[in-house]
């Protein structure tokens, strides 16, 4: 189950996994574009590591690093309560 975190300005849509087993929470960065459909890349926490990286450039994934930085700590919490929707009715 993927849940919603963050929409930005470019409709940038950022998902996150519930934590699995192993302690992983799997985060979804999907841009949409109109040229080759979809960029997305995949970062896993704690590790912050970065697979299937599609269509973003260097300055972009340097910014998405930046992002999934400064928001860890809220998304490992996110993905211990079913999301920040079920958080917040908490």
């Amino acid at each position: 189950m993927m849940y919603p975190y963050m929409t930005l300005n470019d409709d940038t849509e950022i998902t996150h996994s519930e934590m699995k087993k192993d302690g992983t929470v799997k985060v979804y960065i999907e841009t949409p574009d109109l040229k080759d459909g979809f960029h997305n890349a995949i970062c896993w926490l704690p590790e912050y590591r970065w697979e299937e990286v599609h269509g973003y450039s260097g300055e972009e994934m340097e910014f998405f690093d930046n992002l999934i930085h400064n928001n860890a700590h809220a998304i490992i919490e996110f993905s211990q309560d079913g999301g920040i929707l079920n958080a917040a009715n908490s």
